[in-house]
């Protein structure tokens, strides 16, 4: 692919513009490192209101298969980018018939579906060194059958559909049979896989970028803590995970970005589970096309983001090698900080939360807070990981935010 610099101009004099499919808080914090370098931006959403759409040059207000719409993305954009993996496969196809699209809509229909994204994390297991939870699929009542009758060893185990599950939406966890046929029941009879239940320790991810020519980089992984499936806490640090873990993630992640042959950003989610060793072991969990909240530490921790990287790599620009210069812990605001404990509506105290040393907060611009919608985020960064954890636990407090005894 020929780069596309920043700044530079065609031959009818329009300035070079990067597109996202998507107009969240990730498309948002895109289009913010493409316009940092000079590049114009152009974001498809539906939503009027959608966050990037507000920031970018141009906002095509259509929905993601609109054929007119992605031909307006087309011509006013030389690269194109998502910044979620349920954009339809099909409308990053059609774009990829005339320009570059990255990630390409093969990949991300890898993602898209969790049977298929566990064969490929299967085909791959011999050159990533990890393997996923042992697991089944489920598309027909025979095949729940044959499951209940002879793949006891998966129970007890989560239930998750295949396609459109994210933040814990679209599992149930079951003990026996017959659980199991409720909750397939219960979630509509849709294609799922059930993946035994391991004896989790911790949950890790690793982000990696891959440009067109190749050449990866990556940053060390960070540790993550879930609370009712949805991320709380990242730490990011030297000595957040025992060392031959941590390389071992990273070796596995950029194997499997490898393997698909990926250009863009990629997380790939991993579980640590006690297998008797010293440190346990690693699972790959599952992967997510783009940037990713666990990755966000790195707009103030780094020397360039995940999301410089992801304009980097759609570019066609040299991937710069990620380096930390701040320990760091994220901390997720989801809309429930907007609320008291009464339940009525009021501004969360920002006024005693960016009185705290190295602090960052980066609201996403929404109009509405409700409950569980991701709203913006807390980065904390100090000289010494003591320090940030103090003042992580004093943020976690004023806010009255989950995951303070992971902290």
């Amino acid at each position: 692919m020929t780069p596309i610099f920043p700044g530079s101009q065609d031959a009818a004099g329009r300035r070079a513009t990067l597109g996202v499919m998507g107009g969240g808080q990730l498309g948002r914090m895109f289009v913010h490192a493409a316009q940092r370098l000079g590049y114009f931006t152009a974001v498809l959403d539906p939503d009027a209101q959608s966050p990037a759409g507000l920031v970018s040059h141009h906002h095509i207000q259509t929905n993601y298969n609109d054929p007119a719409g992605l031909a307006q993305l087309a011509d006013l954009c030389q690269a194109i980018t998502t910044e979620f993996e349920n954009v339809p496969a099909q409308a990053l196809q059609t774009l990829a018939q005339t320009r570059p699209v990255a990630p390409g809509a093969a990949v991300v229909g890898i993602a898209q579906d969790r049977i298929e994204e566990k064969a490929h994390f299967t085909a791959c297991a011999d050159i990533s060194g990890v393997t996923c939870a042992p697991y089944a699929v489920i598309e027909t009542p025979a095949q729940l059958q044959a499951v209940q009758n002879e793949r006891a060893d998966l129970l007890p185990g989560i239930l998750k559909t295949a396609r459109m599950g994210y933040d814990g939406k679209g599992q149930i966890r079951v003990k026996t049979a017959t659980e199991l046929a409720a909750a397939w029941a219960e979630l509509g009879g849709v294609a799922c896989v059930l993946e035994k239940m391991l004896p989790l320790t911790a949950e890790c991810s690793v982000l990696v970028a891959r440009g067109w020519d190749g050449q990866v980089v990556s940053f060390a992984p960070q540790r993550n803590v879930h609370v009712a499936g949805i991320l709380a806490v990242t730490h990011a640090y030297e000595g957040n995970m025992p060392p031959a873990l941590a390389t071992s993630a990273r070796d596995a992640a950029v194997a499997i970005a490898q393997h698909l042959g990926y250009v863009g950003v990629l997380c790939v989610e991993f579980f640590v589970v006690d297998d008797g060793s010293a440190h346990g072991g690693l699972v790959v969990n599952e992967m997510a096309p783009r940037p990713h909240n666990s990755g966000h530490y790195t707009l103030d921790a780094c020397n360039a983001s995940q999301f410089d990287l992801q304009v980097h790599a759609m570019a066609g620009l040299p991937l710069p090698q990620p380096r930390q210069h701040s320990p760091a812990i994220m901390l997720n605001l989801l809309g429930d900080v907007w609320f008291d404990a009464t339940g009525q509506q009021r501004e969360p105290d920002w006024q005693a939360v960016l009185s705290l040393p190295g602090t960052h907060l980066h609201l996403y611009g929404k109009t509405e807070a409700r409950r569980g919608r991701k709203m913006g985020h807390l980065t904390i960064t100090g000289p010494d990981v003591a320090g940030v954890k103090t003042v992580a636990r004093r943020a976690v407090e004023v806010l009255g935010l989950p995951g303070l005894e992971a902290i």
